[in-house]
């Protein structure tokens, strides 16, 4: 079942080296004129783009190009944020929480139903997936606004600037908000996408 539209493995790559190559260049402005922010954003975001392709390399876990560009984009659009777009666009926020916590449920998702494959003795109904990506995206979201409000009080200490910083009560409910939008998204649409994968993952584990 396919219910989005997936790029041939040839535009998936485009896209991606497209996107890679624009943190690169985020992360030699940092370098060049001595922001922090992007160097730290865009070091990790860069790294987190490799991951589909290590994982299919050394694991033998072959993702879909679909899901390699998904991975992708999230950290890609934080990184963007975090270069300015976060200031100068209001809604740019709500796109990557909502972005990244799609990501955040695909895990949990993937997990659950490598979990459920795995051992005969455990069956997982359908309506339990829905439940858990959400509790799982949730639960998230509020560890995340803590490791921001952490962030925050050592920036105040040290005078540090931090890569992450809250904006306020408003703006934390609103970040929890479109984290549960995505979390809704993945829990709708994802088995169609991301059963295969928790498949593919139980498969490689286990040795069938």
């Amino acid at each position: 079942m396919t219910l989005l539209p997936r790029p041939s493995p040839r535009n998936q790559r485009r896209l991606t080296r497209g996107m890679q190559l624009t943190l690169v260049a985020i992360v030699g402005y940092g370098l060049l004129f001595g922001a922090p922010k992007a160097i730290t954003n865009g070091v990790i975001a860069l790294g987190i783009t490799f991951v589909p392709s290590l994982l299919e390399r050394n694991y033998d876990i072959p993702l879909d190009p679909w899901l390699g560009l998904w991975i992708t984009l999230a950290v890609f659009l934080h990184t963007m944020g975090s270069a300015g777009l976060y200031q100068q666009i209001p809604w740019w926020d709500h796109i990557t929480h909502a972005m990244s916590a799609t990501l955040v449920a695909g895990v949990g998702y993937t997990f659950a139903r490598g979990v459920d494959l795995h051992n005969d003795e455990i069956h997982l109904p359908r309506r339990f997936y829905f439940a858990y990506v959400v509790v799982i995206v949730l639960a998230f979201g509020v560890v995340w606004e803590l490791f921001e409000f952490g962030l925050d009080v050592v920036a105040h200490a040290t005078g540090v600037d931090m890569p992450l910083a809250q904006h306020g009560l408003d703006d934390t409910v609103k970040d929890l908000l479109y984290n549960s939008l995505g979390a809704v998204l993945v829990a709708v649409f994802g088995q169609a996408h991301l059963s295969g994968l928790a498949e593919t993952v139980r498969a490689t584990v286990v040795g069938d």
